[in-house]
């Protein structure tokens, strides 16, 4: 549903556009827009700011500045790579998955709880996790899903 509640049509409207000068107009849009455009697609306003936006999220912690991860997906697997910083790190991490996301435990700091989206629906069984040159790589296998439902359109003409 449209919010139309956000859009000022009243009587006053035409004489308070026409009274604003450029800049004013601009920041009331930059408003609307911010209002209606989820938190995360608001950087695809502007073409700089998208991809300027799209270069801090793929260098960007999944869910702090303390561990940082890589993730990208074959035509098989998805794999997930985090630098270990710490020796002891490598006894206290706990990994899972869901279909769709991965989750660490425990690092850096015992109640420490990360979980980074995956790119693909992977599959539950069949994941390796390997530790090489203090870097850990998980590997998991993509799921294929070719499920799929044919819904029923119904034309009610009145």
């Amino acid at each position: 549903m449209f919010p139309w509640n956000l859009f000022p049509f009243h009587k006053d409207a035409k004489k308070a556009m026409q009274q604003m000068n450029s800049e004013d107009i601009n920041k009331y849009i930059q408003n609307m827009m911010g209002q209606m455009i989820p938190e995360q697609m608001q950087g695809m306003m502007n073409p700089q700011d998208f991809m300027q936006g799209f270069a801090k999220q793929q260098k960007q912690p999944s869910n702090s500045s303390k561990l940082s991860s890589s993730v990208f997906e074959t035509h098989d697997f998805v794999f997930v790579r985090i630098p270990l910083k710490e020796e002891a790190w490598r006894k206290k991490l706990r990994l899972y998955h869901t279909s769709n996301q991965m989750i660490i435990e425990h690092i850096p700091e015992y109640e420490d709880k990360h979980i980074i989206t995956l790119p693909a629906l992977v599959k539950k069984k069949g994941t390796t996790a390997h530790i090489k040159d203090d870097i850990l790589e998980v590997k998991i296998p993509k799921n294929v899903d070719m499920q799929f439902s044919e819904v029923d359109v119904t034309d009610d003409i009145s």
